[in-house]
């Protein structure tokens, strides 16, 4: 049901004024380094017979996509940068149609390994973009966003043009139908970035290794890109809907089959969006792969925000979801459960089975 867009920014702006932003990270870990040799053929002189040629040793092979680091929480120092994105007019999922959208995007990086010292990292990486909730701002997710890309994924953050924190009242909330297109449409111009020389983004992304995640109005986005046939995006692998909804002025139908996997994350406590929205959605969706996490007390930010114990439960359980499912690490899926059943705090289920 849609909500009170003047009471949602009043609780909204509580909310992140409640809030404070840091960073954190874990030890790094260690890359080892491909060799290769090769060996002259000598030459034959006069009448003599040609030598036989001595073997070539085979050169060890550099891994072709994803570093072989990616994945460890704190791997890499992290960089970032602000990049704007000009979305053409074109006409919306309800068939309105819209001007040309203004799309800032922050980008975080992995910058360096820290165990290699000041060598700037090497691509390819994964790619996360992401979108944040109504009336809020991207950097209050910064301490998780960060997290992600010290992992060594690069996090698109976007900024929406109609929901963002620097409209306060004046946000519209409505304008949600068109963000599922602004998130493509951001995905589509960092990939193609990274396929051409000479920009800040060249050869940083795998374009074979993309996820999309978002928080509340951020979650209702993504969850409407990955499982709505008015919206629907086939590029990401793994979707992280954090305390979203189904979004009911969204045009199409949700869940018709074929959806990537999604990992539903929800406060037991959240009273903007309240438990039973991420219920339904995960109920809805009907794909073996697909994961529930229960923050037991947990409110509608906390989870999501600063430093504190459940933010840190959040980040690990993400990171480990996304290094299964878009990294395609087997023993990801093991760390998941780990981080994510804890006695009194959270609790994980997965494949339809009923939420704590």
């Amino acid at each position: 049901m849609p909500r009170s867009s003047a009471a949602k920014t009043a609780a909204m702006c509580a909310a992140a004024a409640a809030v404070a932003v840091a960073v954190a990270c874990t030890a790094p870990a260690q890359q080892p380094a491909g060799t290769s040799g090769t060996t002259a053929r000598p030459t034959a002189t006069g009448t003599s017979a040609r030598p036989a040629p001595k073997a070539s040793p085979k050169p060890t092979p550099t891994p072709a996509l994803t570093p072989v680091a990616v994945g460890a929480a704190g791997t890499y120092e992290v960089g970032g940068r602000q990049l704007t994105f000009v979305a053409p007019a074109h006409t919306g999922p309800t068939g309105r149609s819209l001007g040309p959208r203004t799309l800032p995007a922050q980008i975080w990086y992995p910058r360096a390994q820290k165990s290699a010292g000041p060598r700037p990292a090497r691509g390819p990486f994964p790619l996360i973009v992401f979108a944040p909730g109504f009336v809020q701002c991207v950097s209050t997710y910064a301490n998780l966003l960060k997290a992600w890309a010290g992992a060594g994924y690069v996090v698109a953050a976007v900024t929406f043009p109609r929901t963002n924190c620097g409209l306060g009242a004046a946000a519209y909330e409505p304008d949600l139908v068109n963000q599922p297109h602004d998130v493509a449409y951001v995905l589509t111009r960092v990939l193609a970035l990274s396929a051409r020389p000479g920009n800040p983004l060249s050869g940083l992304l795998n374009p074979r290794e993309v996820a999309v995640a978002g928080q509340s109005d951020g979650g209702d986005t993504v969850a409407a890109l990955a499982a709505n046939t008015c919206c629907t995006d086939h590029r990401p692998k793994a979707v992280a809907v954090l305390s979203g909804a189904e979004w009911p002025p969204m045009p199409g139908r949700y869940f018709p089959g074929g959806e990537p996997p999604m990992l539903f994350v929800q406060g037991s406590a959240d009273t903007i969006n309240p438990p039973w929205t991420s219920v339904q959605l995960y109920t809805a969706d009907k794909a073996r792969t697909r994961y529930y996490l229960d923050l037991f007390g947990a409110t509608h930010m906390e989870p999501y925000a600063g430093t504190n114990p459940v933010e840190r439960l959040v980040s690990r359980v993400t990171l480990a979801f996304f290094n299964r499912y878009v990294l395609g690490q087997a023993g990801a899926a093991a760390k998941m459960a780990h981080y994510g059943n804890v006695s009194g705090f959270a609790a994980l289920v997965s494949g339809g089975q009923p939420p704590p």
